[in-house]
């Protein structure tokens, strides 16, 4: 059994890998975008602000967790 390929179909394998790595890239750069625009940002309380709130605002906010 002689199993070659010619030229042309080495081409199109070659094409055929190049658009699928296009591809992939494509979606991962969509992911990656996903992924940013849900990131959720928390600001951090300035010294003001901390200063105006009572103890029971801050509650909960250190927990300790022995294993």
């Amino acid at each position: 059994m002689n199993v070659t390929a010619s030229s042309a179909d080495y081409g199109q394998i070659a094409l055929t890998a190049s658009l699928a790595k296009k591809q992939q890239e494509a979606q991962g750069q969509t992911a990656l975008q996903l992924i940013e625009s849900t990131a959720v940002t928390v600001p951090q309380p300035t010294q003001v602000e901390s200063s105006k709130s009572s103890p029971n605002e801050r509650v909960g906010s250190n927990v300790n967790i022995m294993v």
